[in-house]
């Protein structure tokens, strides 16, 4: 295994271990009496202008990213953004452990997508997301919960729309720095959230209410999304998808101890085969590094350099 690979996988255990405490804090922040909206609201715009912070502390030269990366990253921004509000609504209507077992279906949309754009995918990967599928399934089997329409469908939308941002960001990312990246998605996802809160919602969060839930929400936001994508850089949409399953074994550990949510015996099951997938990855090879001129995302391209430049060789 290249070193590359290596710090790839590091990143994406590093994302699923943030984004696997996000619902905890999101699920505490509403029982704190946070309106969803207002809770995605307040986190995606506090990470971002944290992350504006860190960058600019870094140089101008982080800024910088081509035209049709910037679309593309508004673009994941935007879907990203609208999963985000799904994902919260739902969370008030589901257990944070049950919502992360819905919303960690999202490998096998990341393989439809990368299907339409045209990039392989392994017959292990394959045998990945069928077990992950399994053991989601078994995750999500309860006997003392009675199933919220509503809310799994709007949990398998948010994660429909996860999943359809990877492949666009790991476009961008072939050319570009993955806090770049990070920045700019983040932001186009304020531009939806954040007008969301104030069209639908507009109720104002009491000073009364414990806080640090968001300031906890935030601090993951911002920390996942970085190594969210610096994995997508160095592993590819697929492969970090699946090693973000382990984010679903941070929620169970955690809302358990800290939610009091408990699980059955085939919840248990599931956790064991959703354990064998992310061990699988070291037998995973190692993702190609340059994007294809060709499939539904192939218009994010930098701008090609003119080939009639005068020569003094000439």
């Amino acid at each position: 295994m290249k070193k590359g690979q290596i710090q790839g996988i590091q990143a994406a255990l590093a994302s699923a271990f943030f984004l696997g405490l996000a619902p905890v804090f999101g699920r505490q922040a509403i029982l704190f009496g946070f309106s969803p909206l207002a809770v995605v609201a307040l986190r995606t715009f506090l990470a971002s202008l944290l992350l504006l912070f860190v960058l600019s502390l870094r140089g101008r030269s982080l800024f910088y990213i081509f035209p049709f990366g910037l679309l593309g990253c508004a673009l994941a921004g935007v879907i990203n953004g609208t999963g985000s509000i799904l994902y919260y609504l739902a969370l008030e209507r589901l257990n944070a452990n049950i919502g992360q077992m819905l919303y960690s279906l999202y490998p096998l949309f990341v393989a439809i997508s990368m299907a339409f754009d045209r990039q392989p995918v392994s017959k292990l990967t394959l045998i990945r997301i069928g077990l992950a599928t399994v053991a989601v399934l078994l995750l999500t089997k309860t006997q003392d919960t009675k199933a919220d329409i509503a809310g799994i469908a709007m949990m398998l939308g948010a994660s429909l729309l996860y999943a359809l941002h990877l492949p666009i960001n790991q476009r961008v990312l072939y050319e570009i720095p993955a806090p770049t990246v990070t920045f700019y998605t983040l932001l186009s996802m304020s531009l939806v959230v954040i007008p969301a809160y104030l069209l639908f919602d507009r109720r104002i969060p009491s000073l009364t209410y414990p806080w640090w839930p968001i300031a906890g929400l935030t601090l993951v936001t911002f920390l996942s999304r970085l190594s969210l994508f610096l994995g997508v850089k160095r592993l590819g949409g697929m492969q970090t998808a699946l090693l973000g399953l382990a984010e679903l074994l941070v929620t169970i550990i955690a809302s358990h101890f800290w939610l009091r949510e408990n699980l059955s015996l085939f919840q248990w099951a599931g956790v064991i085969i959703l354990s064998a997938t992310l061990l699988l990855v070291r037998f995973e090879p190692e993702p190609e590094r340059k994007a294809k001129k060709e499939g539904w995302l192939n218009w994010i391209q930098p701008p090609q350099p003119p080939t009639d430049i005068w020569s003094p060789n000439e």
